[in-house]
């Protein structure tokens, strides 16, 4: 398999997109795949409204037909609905070339939560995106019994994984704060909703993980929580092994590798009853999911590491490749049947 995988979102953003696709192509030569990616780094770029961290690629029809047809793929992955996927896809359906798509992230919500767009609009449009080619990938059953409900077609599963070297409970706690330590990580924006989680009246200290533009007002309202800022690797690994519980207050999210961050280094997860944490934690008894996000904060308090360490190690990058891989090949090989 020769696959080209086209997406908008690219180093340096830290988020699940681009970690779940630096992965893929680590586990690619274990399954005979030769990855080739179409990113904005091969176009000139402009900040997005309200999101200057992102930036939107100005991906011209004869640059992405030039970079197609040299690239030669015997298949095509569209990861993202940006320019660049936009262009891809349009390349394709002009040469009837089949592709496939994932869903990643809930722009509806995303959106709405920044301007007075109907969410109806949005899946419209992102229904025809996907609709269009052979399968999109979703992350968790939940999220795929609701794109079902807004029309979507063709849905695989494809799960993600974490790297249980990196993240792994640790014997020193790095943390110079009172405990107990409850920590987010992610995107510090309004779709993280972490008002939710810093408004909590919460013994010891809150810790937030990341970079965005929430981050300034955030840490004017809520003055006693630590901002650590973006940190990756080790740096990251030891402060997840350094806190007591991990807050996943938000309610938008599609899956939160965050979470399997978590799980591996030990900590419960304290989260509201939706997609992600629902799928991820599920009947695991590795956190505590409820409409009140302080008492399943508590509760997690009262949850043994080691069971969220052993829990956390049954999600590997090697299955979700599979997956990967697998639904891209059975996507070309219906085509063939039809």
């Amino acid at each position: 398999m020769r696959l080209l995988i086209a997406t908008d979102a690219w180093k340096p953003q830290i988020n699940g997109v681009v970690r779940s696709l630096e992965h893929m192509t680590d586990e690619a030569p274990a399954y005979g795949v030769e990855v080739t990616f179409l990113t904005p780094e091969r176009f000139r770029s402009f900040p997005m409204p309200t999101y200057p961290e992102i930036r939107l690629s100005i991906a011209w029809r004869r640059q992405v037909a030039a970079f197609v047809e040299q690239a030669k793929p015997s298949h095509v992955h569209i990861a993202t609905e940006g320019p660049i996927g936009l262009a891809v896809r349009s390349f394709c359906l002009r040469e009837g070339r089949a592709f496939t798509t994932s869903y990643h992230t809930r722009f509806p919500e995303y959106v709405s939560a920044r301007f007075p767009v109907p969410q109806t609009l949005i899946y419209g449009a992102l229904r025809r995106f996907h609709n269009r080619g052979r399968a999109v990938m979703v992350s968790t059953p939940s999220l795929e019994e609701e794109l079902q409900g807004q029309g979507f077609r063709n849905i695989r599963r494809w799960t993600r994984g974490v790297d249980t070297q990196l993240f792994r409970p640790r014997s020193e706690r790095i943390l110079d704060a009172k405990a107990p330590i409850f920590l987010f990580v992610g995107r510090v924006a309004v779709e993280k909703n972490l008002d939710a989680f810093l408004s909590l009246e919460l013994p010891g200290t809150k810790v937030v993980v990341g970079d965005g533009p929430s981050r300034s007002e955030l840490q004017r309202s809520y003055p006693d929580a630590r901002f650590l800022g973006s940190l990756t690797g080790k740096a990251l690994a030891r402060v997840y092994a350094s806190a007591d519980v991990f807050v996943f207050p938000s309610l938008t999210d599609t899956f939160g590798i965050v979470l399997l961050e978590a799980l591996a280094s030990g900590l419960p997860i304290a989260a509201y009853p939706v997609t992600g944490p629902r799928d991820v934690v599920g009947a695991s008894g590795c956190g505590a999911l409820s409409w009140d996000l302080r008492e399943a904060a508590l509760a997690s308090l009262d949850i043994p590491r080691d069971r969220c360490r052993a829990y956390g190690e049954t999600f590997t990058w090697r299955e979700s490749a599979r997956q990967f891989f697998a639904n891209i090949e059975a996507a070309c090989e219906d085509i063939a049947v039809a």
